[in-house]
């Protein structure tokens, strides 16, 4: 169960991805730093391969929530950064099945979607923060 509340606002569309508009967010705060496609050696994961930077950055964040005290469960608030649109659609792909199993029941945290120029290293496609709020 989400440690948040999803209201459903009148005088606003349907949200055409997987987010909702808003959280409303009871309890402590956890602010997670933006994870990109690095494993645990601190090597690149799927280089030229926004999909496959994406599963790893979110096997990264769950890593880091766990560290936390923390799970998927708890976060209310996600910021995406893609690098050129080109990379959209990869990144869509790979964040849609993460979040059809962290989130079967279809209450998406809110999200920011900005596609960017270039990230700290050039090799990277993908970063992903987030807030969460557990118990």
């Amino acid at each position: 169960m989400p440690r948040f509340r999803v209201p459903q606002p009148e005088g606003v569309h349907a949200p055409p991805g997987k987010y909702s508009h808003a959280a409303r967010v009871e309890g402590s705060l956890i602010v997670v730093a933006g994870q990109v496609a690095t494993d645990v050696d601190g090597e690149l994961v799927g280089a030229d391969d926004a999909a496959a930077q994406t599963r790893q950055i979110f096997r990264n964040l769950e890593a880091v929530l766990a560290g936390a005290g923390s799970s998927f469960a708890d976060v209310v608030e996600f910021t995406y950064y893609i690098v050129g649109r080109e990379s959209v659609p990869g990144f869509m792909e790979a964040r849609t099945a993460v979040f059809d199993e962290a989130y079967p029941e279809g209450d998406y945290p809110p999200a920011t979607l900005l596609v960017v120029g270039g990230l700290a290293n050039e090799d990277f496609l993908v970063e992903v923060s987030a807030l969460a709020a557990p118990s």
